[in-house]
């Protein structure tokens, strides 16, 4: 029953201390006129490339509806451009502009930068710690 009882006490552990840099990593971005979810959008573009909205949409596990309106406030912000597809006319391909890959380049290295400054200050051990555990947190994301 003990061993139930420490697994559960990690798991809470762990699921409130990946909430929390998650919240305070996500707060460092190049401005505050984009949510999160249209950054993570942006971001999507930025990596991947071109979508349609109805990918983007399964991608972020929203409903196209939902989808539609943050794509709207990109086109509107100047972040991405809505085009006709050169395959199917009726499809529309959502692309990043050079203000919105500007946006995601400028988030990203205040991420990073806040990151790294944090983790220059701990330890060789730590950091190692950090590295390892790492690996093990991508293979539980990618589970």
């Amino acid at each position: 029953m003990e061993r139930v009882s420490e697994e559960l006490d990690l798991d809470a552990q762990l699921r409130i201390a990946v909430g929390r840099l998650n919240r305070r990593i996500r707060a460092e971005k190049a401005s505050d006129e984009l949510s999160d979810g249209q950054f993570s959008v942006l971001a999507l573009l930025y990596r991947e490339g071109p979508h349609t909205v109805g990918e983007l949409a399964e991608a972020e596990r929203v409903t196209p509806p939902s989808m539609n309106r943050r794509v709207n406030s990109l086109v509107e912000g100047g972040y991405v451009t809505r085009e006709g597809s050169p395959d199917d006319g009726r499809k529309v391909i959502v692309r990043v502009t050079d203000a919105g890959a500007a946006f995601v380049t400028e988030t990203r290295r205040r991420r990073e930068h806040w990151l790294n400054k944090r983790t220059r200050a701990l330890t060789a051990a730590q950091r190692e710690t950090l590295r390892q555990a790492s690996v093990i947190m991508k293979e539980l994301a990618d589970s």
